[in-house]
């Protein structure tokens, strides 16, 4: 019989104890299609529940700050800086959220800004689901991450022009 020492982990976490510190950032986006019942109300923020956005830019920043308790494997980090931006196109009926994490430390924050999108993304459905259920979320994806080893990477379909409210690594745009 096998005890809990002499067992091989399935899952590891990553040691970045050696990882040297640096100033990272990473930003996310997403998008909720809401159709031509739901866009409205969600754009003057008169659904049942109250204005979905303004709730949602605080959901993703919540849930940022909350990622390792989300994500088995993800390391805590102290962040320095979470924004969540929202753009609404009325001719695709849709609402695109960015979030954007940044922090120094030894790893990353990919995770954190991919949560803050999803999560601020969840709220607006939680709040438009009352008046209309058939609704998508689609294009999640990191769009850019800075610092570390890695240097900046890009996302190869390209990076949007971002909302100018999002933090650059060297301060606001």
């Amino acid at each position: 019989m096998e005890t809990a020492g002499q067992m091989d982990a399935a899952y590891r976490m990553v040691d970045v104890g050696g990882k040297e510190v640096t100033q990272r950032r990473a930003i996310a986006m997403g998008r909720i299609r809401l159709g031509p019942i739901a866009f409205p109300r969600v754009r003057d923020g008169t659904l049942p529940k109250g204005d979905p956005l303004r709730l949602a830019e605080v959901a993703g920043i919540m849930a940022a700050k909350r990622t390792a308790d989300l994500i088995p494997l993800c390391h805590p980090l102290g962040l320095d800086h979470v924004s969540v931006s929202i753009a609404l196109d009325a001719d695709e009926q849709s609402v695109t959220v960015y979030c954007c994490a940044s922090t120094s430390a030894r790893t990353g924050v990919e995770m954190e800004a991919l949560v803050g999108v999803q999560t601020a993304l969840l709220t607006v459905w939680d709040l438009a689901k009352q008046v209309d259920s058939a609704l998508a979320i689609d294009e999640v994806r990191l769009l850019l991450k800075e610092g570390g080893r890695s240097g900046r990477w890009e996302h190869p379909d390209g990076v949007p022009a971002l909302p100018d409210d999002l933090l650059t690594m060297e301060g606001q745009q």
